[in-house]
């Protein structure tokens, strides 16, 4: 997992071939007036879905992982309280791995949570349970998905 202010994002282009395009679609100016939806970046190797919903509580919600993807997950607007956990250390599955979707559910807690504010991403790996969403707010979000074989 990675946190950090978007300003920051040239420093992880190197981590992976997607994460350029990726980054450079989060830092094009009007962003934040996107209609919710989902945007082509590089057909569906890498694409964005802008979206504006109230946050959950952190017990209405579940860690959640992907295999195909990695999440770069950019906050507009609100405080999104994002949980992480190891996918390793999560040991009690609630919904199996579901291919289509590409994801999955587990009943472990988080280990740490990082509150994500406006202008700040972060980034799960395949490797990271996480639990986004976590809010008293209305959260205004671009989720990029970044394959993880590009």
């Amino acid at each position: 997992m990675i946190c950090d202010l978007l300003v920051n994002a040239g420093r992880y282009h190197a981590l992976h071939g997607g994460f350029p395009a990726a980054f450079a679609f989060l830092a094009k100016p009007g962003l934040s007036q996107l209609a919710d939806g989902r945007y082509p970046i590089d057909g569906e190797r890498v694409f964005a879905i802008v979206s504006r919903e109230r946050g959950r509580r952190r017990d209405e919600a579940q860690l959640e992982a992907h295999r195909r993807y990695i999440d770069i997950q950019l906050v507009l607007a609100g405080n999104d309280d994002m949980g992480w956990r190891p996918l390793p250390l999560c040991s009690q599955t609630a919904i199996p791995y579901d291919v289509e979707g590409d994801i999955a559910f587990f009943g472990d807690p988080p280990l740490s949570w990082v509150t994500v504010g406006p202008g700040m991403f972060a980034v799960f790996f395949p490797e990271d349970g996480h639990l986004p969403l976590i809010s008293h707010d209305i959260l205004h979000k671009v989720v990029v998905k970044v394959a993880v074989t590009v």
